[in-house]
């Protein structure tokens, strides 16, 4: 690897204002025209098509649209003259101001009366009021306005009643619908959460089709996807790097703060830059309203289990120009295991000011902490010393009463940007995150019990205290340009970012115990607390800086035919591990080609890299792990958006692999080779939406195999999962209740682990099902009740660590019954 001297901020910001320069003064000679492919419809649906393909939003359509028809509108036109076009007879009109789409009723009906749709490269400052039903007085109809939630992360999901989302902008900063983005995607919106009541991002994930859970003890869980560990965080969309081994905040996040999470699935090196290659998930934050608005909700449940929230939010002023939304939340939860408690305290603050009317800033921040009692560490040995499987209740802690790991998270943010009447857009996004650790741990966790005496089993101690602390910066401008006689939309930006890891550990007990477990069956926890040195035994002190500069193309080949093209330009270094990596290019191409006004088909390779620090027997640093994504397949989107659904082939792979040559490194160390690695082969189709104004699904099935030199790798997660949750509105007498459930299921996981007598064994987890039901009555538009009940069946299951040799129950069923008012 050639050697670089890293200077983030003046490279990376500067080659990034070259490139924005460069852009808006492109977008400044830009026409505004677009392409069109438009067929004869029901003008509420035209304008859904016709803001779509014109690179502007559109949240719903006016009453005074129902029941009029529009024409077809085909090919590259003005903006403005197509509008024109398709309101024709119409008895509505509708402009163009500084980016924002303005349709009215024609007179006789006052002014002011607009419905407001912004650009995806123009994010609406303002969050808008709801619709309110028409009238008529005097021949006249008056439309109140109609709600803009719209952002350059894509259509806010609260309040839209789906389970499907308008829009996303994971996968390449592009703000497009789920059939226009060349890549599987999976989002859990709010109302899913609401419905289900999905606190954690554990729950969460157990609803999302395509990924599952590998537990390791009370405070620790890693997602997988395609065949790899996900370790890619994004919130809000900038990128976040987890260790799961000294897990600090990531998968224990409240719920509460999120609008919704978005699981791309595949490589994403595009805006990620390292990582692996199964899926990156973005946890989108809620934003602000215009109008006053908020709920408070209170619950109790299983092992008492007893939460409460807040969650206010509205204008600061009477023009609305400055809004401001708070969240808080407390939970303290026991659960099935003994002795064990969790408290969650969450808080959140957001601020959006509009600087102009075209320019937005945004400041926030959020924080999270987490404190357990009795933590588990590690989980139940698999096997006695008889080598039987070592069968114990679900409610037995291998934790003792003073074992913790507490977690916190601390994130400021904030974000600038500025919409150009073009429908270019400029953003400026900063966020200083702290993902940190209290982890005090000790368990009866070593070894295996003798099922007559249970003597044979030792406790892991250890403390460990610590802290990631990571800043990031973006930099991009997107927008529409014209070229050959059809408009096209592009992205250039660029980012940094800094991670720092600091640890101190501690292994030596100076308590004078040791260690030993005499009876592992009246395991009750009771037991001296270590005394730990003054000093660590060991320190971590590591840093990692990234940056790179990326762009994307939609090129728009034909109506019917889109081709999205990008790439970024990466450079890693990391002194520690001795990892550095120069002007690394990860691809991304995808093509969209519609066969109709429902149906698509689509093809797409991605990438992304992850450095490595072995090297071969001349002592050469082995080239950075590539992870590619190749996919093909087909989606579909109903009702105006309202239903999605999608189904591919793809194959996953990771080359590069290290492995050991048999030789040594000219320093004396094991020497290594690179070979193709981790290749993952499968399948999967999703739907999620509305079938029915009163019917909403989300549901899953996914296939994957991951090999290695033609053998079965990542076998702790299942081959085949599948995935449904539904709920029903009812009507006529019944008014006011929902119904719904849902169930998932998984194939057969194993892993090979340890046997008392000595050497390895596999061991298999059969299939398993698990159901789970809700129903919600809305006493009025402000007060509803909700009951959720999770494993309806008390199904009784769990998931293995190998490396462990241990296994983890899941939960057992539990009830929760909430109280909700809006105000």
């Amino acid at each position: 690897m050639s050697s670089f001297t890293f200077k983030p901020r003046r490279t990376v910001l500067a080659h990034a204002a070259v490139c924005l320069g460069l852009a808006l003064h492109l977008q400044a000679t830009m026409a505004q025209t677009a392409s069109f492919d438009i067929p004869a419809q029901p003008l509420a649906s035209a304008l859904a098509q016709f803001a779509r393909q014109a690179n502007l939003r559109f949240s719903a359509a006016p009453e005074a649209a129902q029941g009029r028809q529009a024409p077809a509108l085909q090919g590259a036109q003005d903006v403005s003259q197509a509008l024109q076009a398709l309101l024709q007879g119409s008895g509505l009109q509708g402009r163009v101001e500084g980016g924002v789409l303005m349709v009215q009723a024609a007179a006789p009906v006052p002014a002011g009366t607009a419905l407001a749709a912004t650009a995806p490269a123009a994010a609406a400052p303002a969050a808008a009021a709801s619709a309110a039903s028409p009238s008529a007085a005097g021949g006249e109809v008056t439309l109140s306005e109609v709600t803009v939630r719209s952002n350059q992360l894509g259509e806010i999901t609260e309040g839209s009643g789906s389970y499907t989302p308008g829009a996303v902008a994971t996968a390449t900063r592009l703000v497009l619908t789920p059939r226009e983005t060349p890549q599987s995607v999976s989002v859990v919106t709010r109302q899913v959460m609401d419905d289900f009541q999905l606190h954690s991002i554990d729950d969460v994930i157990n609803h999302t089709p395509g990924v599952s859970i590998v537990t390791y003890d009370s405070e620790r869980t890693e997602y997988y996807a395609r065949g790899f560990a996900i370790q890619n965080f994004q919130y809000d969309g900038i990128p976040m790097s987890r260790n799961s081994a000294y897990s600090a905040g990531n998968t224990l996040t409240d719920m509460a703060i999120y609008d919704r999470v978005e699981v791309l699935k595949g490589a994403t090196g595009l805006l990620t830059g390292s990582g692996d290659p199964g899926a990156t998930i973005n946890l989108v934050r809620k934003k602000p309203t215009k109008e006053f608005s908020g709920h408070a909700s209170i619950s109790a449940g299983s092992y008492q289990n007893y939460r409460g929230e807040l969650d206010v939010s509205g204008a600061l002023n009477d023009s609305g120009s400055i809004r401001a939304r708070g969240v808080a939340t407390y939970q303290d939860k026991h659960s099935q295991l003994d002795r064990y408690e969790r408290k969650t305290g969450v808080l959140y603050g957001i601020v959006e000011v509009d600087l102009t009317p075209q320019t937005l800033l945004t400041v926030g921040a959020d924080r999270q902490d987490n404190k357990p009692t009795a933590s588990t560490w590690g989980g139940i040995p698999l096997l006695d010393a008889n080598g039987h499987f070592n069968a114990m209740p679900r409610s037995f802690n291998n934790g003792a009463d003073w074992s913790h790991w507490d977690q916190y998270t601390r994130t400021t943010f904030a974000t600038l940007e500025h919409n150009f009447d073009s429908g270019w857009v400029t953003k400026l996004q900063l966020n200083h995150q702290i993902n940190g650790y209290n982890a005090n741990l000790g368990a009866a966790a070593g070894g295996n019990p003798d099922p007559l005496t249970g003597a044979g089993v030792r406790m892991w101690r250890g403390q460990y205290i610590g802290r990631t602390t990571s800043d990031a910066a973006d930099l991009y401008a997107s927008g529409p340009f014209s070229l050959l006689g059809r408009s096209h939309e592009l992205v250039v930006g660029g980012s940094l970012a800094k991670r720092r890891w600091k640890n101190d550990g501690y292994y030596n007990d100076n308590s004078g115990f040791d260690g030993v477990v005499d009876n592992y069956y009246q395991w009750n926890g009771k037991v001296p607390a270590p005394v730990w040195n003054s000093a660590p035994d060991y320190r971590d002190d590591e840093s990692t800086y990234e940056n790179g500069l990326y762009t994307t193309a939609r090129w728009n080949l034909r109506d019917d035919l889109k081709l999205i093209t990008g790439g970024r330009l990466s450079n890693y270094r990391n002194r520690v591990q001795e990892q550095k990596e120069k002007n690394v290019f990860t691809p991304y191409l995808g093509a969209v080609y519609d066969l109709n006004q429902n149906y698509s088909v689509y093809a797409s390779y991605s990438g992304i890299f992850k450095p490595q620090s072995y090297q071969t027997e001349q002592g050469r640093t082995l080239d950075p792990l590539e992870g590619k994504n190749y996919e093909l397949g087909a989606k579909a989107s109903f009702f105006g958006g309202r239903l999605n659904a999608s189904a591919a082939v793809f194959q996953t792979l990771q080359d590069n692999y290290a492995v050991e040559s048999g030789g040594i490194t000219p320093s004396g160390n094991p020497a290594y080779r690179a070979i193709q690695g981790v290749k993952t082969r499968g399948w999967e189709a999703e739907v999620s939406g509305q079938i029915t104004p009163a019917w909403q699904i989300q549901a899953g099935y996914s296939h994957s195999i991951a090999r290695k030199d033609g053998e079965r790798v990542s076998t702790l997660t299942p081959s085949n999962q599948f995935n449904l949750y539904t709920s029903y509105k009812l009507a006529g007498s019944l008014s006011g209740l929902t119904l719904g459930g849902g169930a998932r299921w998984q194939d057969k996981t194993w892993g090979s682990i340890s046997v008392p007598t000595g050497g390895n064994a596999v061991h298999t987890v059969q299939n398993y099902w698990v159901w789970d039901a809700m129903a919600r009555y809305d006493f009025n538009k402000q007060l509803s009740a909700s009951l959720s009940v999770k494993n309806l069946f008390d199904k009784k299951y769990y998931t293995i660590f190998s490396w462990y040799s241990t296994y983890t129950w899941g939960e057992p069923r539990t009830v929760n019954v909430s109280l909700n008012y809006k105000f």
